[in-house]
């Protein structure tokens, strides 16, 4: 598995580098946001393990940047803020989980398994989705609807993509947390429903037929039959 390490800390990116390649992996480091955006934009990589609090350019901004420049590995970042808001802001700018310091290595490697095997299995299905009059190209990362580009962020797209490839399915809010935040835990937050009110005004406005259902006291679904 191919690797991007953004850390300013020496240290920390020593240890890291150390266990990861012991087992297997090849890890590049970049020691500041600015350089990590160059190594992430022009090579391919299965994770990038970005620091949030990053010299030159901080790693929220960093995972924004790439974001909008096309770049959608999955982002795991590590950082010491492990309050529920600077998580959520992190997983919002386009991150896909997090790792609070310090953390074991084995949950690391678990967390780069899990996010390289999502990544895999993204690749492997279908490119193209059309539901009613939306159409959705997943390996463009595009979204239309009545032949007019939508613009999505990076979550909005994230959350859309999990529900056209479980349509017709209740979605509780934790599995959504789980699936589209990297989080198998009840943050006690209002997240997705934020998440969800955010993409019922982008897509979901005909009130004669309506795509994202609220199934009270259990999740959402996004109905097509």
């Amino acid at each position: 598995m191919k690797v991007l390490l953004v850390e300013d800390e020496p240290s920390i990116a020593s240890v890291v580098n150390k266990g990861l390649t012991e087992n297997g992996y090849s890890i590049t480091i970049a020691p500041d946001g600015i350089v990590g955006f160059q190594l992430a934009a022009a090579n391919e990589f299965d994770v990038l393990m970005i620091d949030i609090m990053l010299p030159g350019m901080n790693g929220m901004e960093l995972c924004k940047r790439l974001r909008e420049h096309g770049v959608y590995t999955p982002v795991l970042f590590l950082t010491a803020l492990s309050t529920t808001e600077n998580i959520v802001a992190g997983l919002n700018a386009g991150g896909d989980d997090y790792l609070v310091k310090p953390f074991k290595f084995a949950e690391l490697e678990a967390r780069l398994r899990s996010l390289h095997r999502r990544k895999q299995i993204t690749l492997k299905e279908e490119d193209v989705f059309h539901i009613s009059d939306i159409v959705i190209d997943f390996n463009a990362k595009t979204v239309t609807q009545h032949n007019e580009p939508v613009s999505l962020t990076s979550t909005e797209f994230r959350l859309l993509e999990y529900f056209v490839r479980n349509k017709n399915k209740v979605l509780s809010r934790i599995e959504i947390l789980e699936k589209v935040w990297g989080i198998d835990f009840n943050m006690g937050t209002n997240v997705v429903d934020v998440y969800v009110n955010y993409l019922r005004k982008k897509i979901d406005k005909r009130p004669d037929q309506k795509l994202i259902h609220t199934v009270i006291g259990m999740g959402y679904m996004l109905k097509t039959t």
